[in-house]
C-alpha cells in the first residue's frame, strides 16, 4: 500500500514537473520577440466581425505571431479576447504575442495621412486625394458636391468650395472620398470659433461672406503678416463700392469655364463670369479656394488701415498704398523698372 502511495505522489511530482515545463515553454514563445517576414513591413487587415480564430490564423499567415497556439496562449494570458478591434495594422519590427495583442486592442491602425495645403479648389483637392491613393478624383468631387453636409451655416451653399479645410489628416486604408469630405468640413466648423463668427458679424458679414473673403486673402498672399493688410484692402474696397479687381477670381472663372491655360492676359479681365471682380463690383458669389484659419481670422477682423491698393514685390510679399498715385509709383517701382532691370541682367 505504501508503496503505491509513494508511486501516486512520484506519478504528481512528474506530472506538475511536465506542466510546469510545458506552461514555461508557452509563455517562453509568447513573450518571444518574433519576426517571420522577410518584408520590410506587413500590413494585417482584421474584418469587423472577425473571430478570435480568423485573427489568429492571419497575423500567423502574415509572420506576425509564430503560430495559432502561441497567439491563444497570448489572447488567453491577456484576458483581451473580447477587445480585439476591426482595421489595418502596420508590423515592421519583431514583437512578442502579448504586444501584438495589446496593439490591436487598443485599435491602433495603420493610417496614411492626406495634406491638402491652403488655397486649394475642390478640383484640385480632388487631385490630391488621387494621386495620394485614396480613390478617384471624381469620387472626390462628387462627395465634395454635397452641399447638404454645410447648410446649417451657409444654406445657399451650391457644393463645399471654401469649406473643406486645409490640414493634413490621418485616415485608414479604405477611407471613402465621403467620409474624408465630411471630415474636412468638420475641421472647417471648429475653426470657425466664435471669436471668428462674432467678429464676422460686428463686420457685418455672413458666414458666406467671410469664407469668400476669407478665400480671395488665401489666394493673394502667403506672408502672414499681410493677410490681415489685403483683408484690409478688401474690406474697405466694398465699403465704398470700389471694385474688387482680383485676379484669382478671374483665374476661377476660367478654370470654371475650362479656359484657363496658366496664364492670366489683358483679354481675360473682360471674361463675362459672376466671379470675375473686374467686371462686377463686391464679392464674387462664393468662396473660389480652401481657406486657412489665419485667413478666415485675417477677414473676420482686417487691420486697422485705409489701404485700397497693393501690388507684388516679387518675392512673395507686396506693398500697399491709400492712393491711387502712391499706388501707381509702386507699380512703376515694382513692376516695370523691376522687369526692365531683370531684363537688362
Amino acid at each position: 500500500m505504501i508503496r503505491w502511495i509513494k508511486r501516486f505522489f512520484l506519478l504528481l511530482v512528474v506530472a506538475a514537473v511536465v506542466l510546469g515545463a510545458g506552461g514555461w515553454w508557452i509563455y517562453s514563445q509568447v513573450i518571444d520577440p518574433y519576426r517571420g517576414y522577410n518584408e520590410q513591413e506587413v500590413f494585417v487587415d482584421i474584418p469587423q466581425g472577425s473571430s478570435t480564430g480568423t485573427i489568429g490564423d492571419r497575423l500567423v499567415a502574415a509572420g506576425v505571431v509564430r503560430d495559432a497556439r502561441t497567439f491563444q496562449a497570448a489572447l488567453w494570458i491577456s484576458g483581451r479576447s473580447r477587445s480585439l478591434r476591426a482595421g489595418e495594422y502596420r508590423f515592421d519590427a519583431p514583437m512578442h504575442a502579448l504586444d501584438v495583442i495589446d496593439k490591436i486592442a487598443r485599435g491602433d491602425v495603420y493610417r496614411r495621412r492626406l495634406t491638402f495645403r491652403e488655397g486649394l479648389t475642390i478640383t484640385e483637392m480632388a487631385q490630391v486625394f488621387e494621386e495620394r491613393g485614396f480613390g478617384s478624383a471624381g469620387e472626390f468631387r462628387e462627395a465634395a458636391g454635397n452641399a447638404a453636409l454645410i447648410h446649417d451655416l451657409d444654406p445657399a451653399a451650391r457644393d463645399l468650395e471654401g469649406y473643406l479645410f486645409p490640414e493634413t489628416y490621418a485616415l485608414p486604408r479604405g477611407t471613402t472620398a465621403a467620409a474624408v469630405v465630411a471630415q474636412m468640413v468638420d475641421a472647417f466648423k471648429n475653426a470657425l470659433t466664435p471669436e471668428v463668427r462674432s467678429n464676422a458679424s460686428a463686420a457685418g458679414l455672413s458666414i458666406r461672406q467671410l469664407v469668400t473673403l476669407a478665400s480671395l486673402v488665401e489666394k493673394e498672399t502667403g506672408t502672414p503678416a499681410e493677410r490681415p493688410l489685403v483683408a484690409a484692402v478688401y474690406a474697405n474696397r466694398m465699403k465704398i463700392g470700389m471694385g474688387m479687381q482680383a485676379d484669382p477670381t478671374v483665374i476661377y472663372a476660367l478654370q470654371k469655364a475650362g479656359r484657363y491655360d496658366g496664364n492670366l492676359r489683358r483679354d481675360d479681365l473682360q471674361f463675362d463670369s459672376p466671379y470675375n471682380t473686374y467686371k462686377y463690383a463686391g464679392l464674387p458669389p462664393g468662396p473660389i479656394a480652401a481657406p486657412g484659419k489665419a485667413s478666415l481670422e485675417a477677414a473676420a477682423k482686417p487691420a486697422a488701415v485705409d489701404y485700397l491698393y497693393f501690388v507684388s514685390k516679387n518675392d512673395g510679399s507686396h506693398v500697399f498704398a491709400s492712393t491711387l498715385e502712391e499706388h501707381n509709383k509702386n507699380v512703376y517701382t515694382w513692376q516695370i523698372e523691376y522687369f526692365r532691370k531683370q531684363r537688362a541682367r
